[in-house]
């Protein structure tokens, strides 16, 4: 009977263990996205540029945000994508990615494109978005100026 009761506790500790494995970010791209927040909490800029993923402007962005095949995700906390947003755009927590690992991207789709926005360059979140998708072999673009520069040059929002 203990010995029934103890194979039961290493089988339910493993899966757990296993399951905790499968759904982490490598350690490297976890203190990339902890970089990026510490930049952020110093209210520094985000870097010009991230390594594998294109940086887009506001022209090239509102390209893009009229193809059919990019879908714009707000990277920003819920509250501020309810309020406004770029048209169209869909909502998706970079805090919500970090933290439930590689499976939280199987909400998107991978034969679309997808641009990566949050509130400017000061703004940590679109960048290590960018970067977690990326790693998983998500086409992404990074908005670097966001939604500041968006509404700056009149385009739709909502």
């Amino acid at each position: 009977m203990r010995r029934r009761s103890l194979l039961g506790v290493v089988v339910i500790v493993t899966i757990l263990v296993c399951n905790a494995y499968a759904s982490s970010w490598p350690e490297a791209l976890v203190n990339k996205a902890q970089e990026l927040r510490a930049l952020a909490d110093a209210k520094k800029d985000m870097p010009a540029s991230l390594e594998g993923i294109t940086v887009v402007a506001g022209d090239k962005a509102q390209e893009l945000w009229k193809s059919k095949n990019v879908v714009f995700l707000d990277n920003r906390i819920k509250a501020q994508h309810d309020t406004e947003k770029i048209k169209g755009s869909a909502w998706f927590f970079t805090d919500d990615l970090i933290k439930e690992g590689p499976s939280f991207a199987d909400k998107l789709d991978k034969s679309k494109e997808y641009v990566l926005y949050c509130n400017g360059v000061k703004c940590w979140r679109s960048p290590a978005a960018a970067i977690l998708l990326h790693s998983v072999g998500f086409k992404v673009y990074w908005y670097r100026e966001g939604i500041p520069d968006w509404k700056k040059r009149g385009y739709p929002t909502e």
